[in-house]
């Protein structure tokens, strides 16, 4: 029983590891753009319980600067990619979750960016979750704000962005060694409950075998 019990545990640290080794952290899109050069427009969708499986479809909108409307660019799903929008043909690349249509990250590249290009980008996530009696449609919707410019400047939300992302990193790090910490020492304690379980077994034999050897030397006397 003790042995069952160590294997149950020492498989949810291996479960643990696993899900953490791909955690999913929402990190904003850069939202300042060079002319003539690429920029990958950001978009992170995680999902809440990762243990269920899912599938989703990405969409990609842009309403241009001084625009009212929206107009269909990009869609993504499990046939690939297409492009919906003659501005961005040819011009439009995958960035994000690969080889899996459990899409989390939905960030797309766009190459030779031009200053018609600034506009506000909004990405959509068809998801649907699979449950083992039915399916959950959501859907999560992001904007980025774009402006295109024609040199580089390091502006605030840049900079914000790359350390809310060391941050997350560095705090899933943190809390897979406290956990893995947590594993170790239950499994330790219950290594030494089983070792004492184990002994307690055999005094009780030893015991209770001389208390026959005492009750069998009474009788033959």
């Amino acid at each position: 029983m003790a042995s069952v019990h160590l294997l149950f545990l020492l498989l949810l640290c291996i479960m643990f590891v696993y899900h953490c080794h791909g955690a999913c952290a929402e990190v904003d899109s850069d939202t300042e753009a060079v002319a003539g050069e690429g920029f990958k427009l950001g978009c992170i969708s995680c999902k809440r319980r990762s243990e269920v499986e899912g599938s989703a479809t990405v969409e990609w909108y842009f309403r241009g600067k001084g625009e009212a409307d929206f107009v269909h660019i990009y869609t993504y799903n499990e046939e690939g990619p297409t492009i919906e929008n003659d501005h961005f043909s040819e011009r439009v690349d995958w960035n994000g979750s690969k080889r899996s249509n459990d899409i989390q990250d939905a960030s797309i590249y766009l190459l030779n960016v031009t200053f018609n290009d600034t506009g506000t980008y909004r990405c959509f996530f068809y998801r649907i979750l699979f449950y083992e009696n039915y399916e959950y449609n959501t859907v999560v919707s992001k904007v980025v704000h774009l402006s295109v410019v024609a040199k580089a400047t390091r502006g605030t939300a840049s900079i914000v962005s790359e350390v809310m992302m060391y941050v997350s990193i560095i705090g899933l790090q943190v809390w897979l060694l406290i956990e893995m910490i947590y594993c170790y020492r239950k499994i330790a304690a219950a290594g030494e409950e089983a070792l004492r379980e184990a002994a307690n077994a055999e005094y009780l034999a030893i015991a209770s075998e001389s208390k026959d050897n005492c009750a069998g030397v009474q009788v033959g006397e």
